[in-house]
């Protein structure tokens, strides 16, 4: 997760005779696809034409940063191919099973479906809904506080514990973007990088309507590419530092949406503060939110968003999680 964007994860398996032969999956956009890796991982290539090639999403038809992995399928004569799922992109969507179909391939669609589709719920989404998958994210005090009314210094107050701060970071690594509020620069100055995890920093963006967010925070280092979504108009952006121009009205959060997917962002972090976050869940634009129950009461603040769903709950050493997920 986190490395593919903007490919979906794909993995692939050849059987021969009841027995695996070869597998590979996809490792990162612009690399070999699952089917190429799984194919090359076949020590006897001969046994290809008797042999039928699993992957969890239709095989690829045209030609974007490496060949159509239907003509490799076709090349090795395998006679035989079983497609988890059609891919939603248009620029395959079916095509790829009708040219293996019309070279004389054996190709059978829908197998685990819907295991499938869980894997590449962000690329569906993004493809299917056109704009990114949401992750709702925040902590909450036992008391049902995400931050205390005010604070001395210009930086986070801790409600989780450290193990759930370095999953909130293995988090960011897995998604492609992270966006926070006006208020959430201006109060904590966060960096929203990964830097307790490995990985890639999300794309960071920011909302600023009035631009008061000066060069003297993080998100203007130009350390990571940063959208700041704002209402001043033509503002001069630098390589990773992209002004959009975005009407803060009733439909501020479609707008917001809109601008995401224009820039390809499958997936989003959302990290607060509490108007950003409840204003997604009252307009119903969210697919999971994940919050946590620190072991800390703040007696008073800011009040935490809420959600009127079912969830999940887990343990992070001493922290709860609750997990929602929209199924609307």
């Amino acid at each position: 997760m986190g490395t593919t964007y903007p490919n979906p994860m794909v993995g692939s398996v050849i059987v021969y005779n009841n027995e695996i032969i070869g597998e590979g999956w996809h490792r990162k956009a612009g690399e070999p696809h699952a089917e190429v890796n799984a194919i090359n991982s076949v020590k006897d290539k001969s046994a290809l034409s008797k042999s039928t090639i699993y992957v969890s999403l239709e095989p690829c038809s045209h030609f974007g940063k490496t060949p159509p992995c239907c003509d490799l399928i076709i090349k090795h004569k395998i006679p035989n191919v079983v497609v988890g799922t059609i891919d939603p992109n248009s620029k395959v969507s079916g095509t790829g099973i009708k040219r293996l179909e019309e070279n004389g391939v054996n190709v059978i669609v829908g197998i685990l479906e819907n295991e499938c589709h869980e894997l590449n719920k962000r690329f569906f989404t993004f493809h299917n809904k056109k704009r990114p998958y949401i992750i709702l994210k925040w902590a909450e005090s036992l008391d049902g506080f995400i931050a205390p009314q005010s604070k001395d210094k210009k930086e986070p107050v801790w409600i989780s514990n450290a193990f759930s701060r370095q999953l909130v970071h293995k988090w960011r690594s897995e998604e492609q973007a992270i966006l926070v509020g006006t208020n959430t620069v201006l109060e904590d100055n966060p960096k929203l990088d990964v830097r307790d995890w490995t990985g890639e920093n999300p794309i960071r963006v920011v909302l600023d309507k009035n631009g008061r967010i000066d060069k003297n925070h993080y998100v203007k280092d130009g350390q990571t590419k940063t959208i700041i979504i704002t209402a001043q108009e033509n503002l001069t952006s630098s390589e990773n530092c992209i002004y959009e121009y975005a009407i803060f009205d009733d439909k501020l959060t479609k707008n917001i949406l809109h601008i995401l997917h224009k820039y390809g962002i499958q997936s989003i972090l959302i990290e607060g503060g509490r108007h950003t976050l409840q204003t997604f869940i009252d307009d119903n634009l969210w697919d999971e939110a994940k919050v946590f129950i620190g072991n800390i009461h703040l007696k008073k603040g800011i009040s935490a968003p809420t959600l009127n769903e079912d969830f999940q709950i887990k343990n992070v050493k001493g922290d709860q999680l609750k997990l929602y997920f929209n199924h609307d």
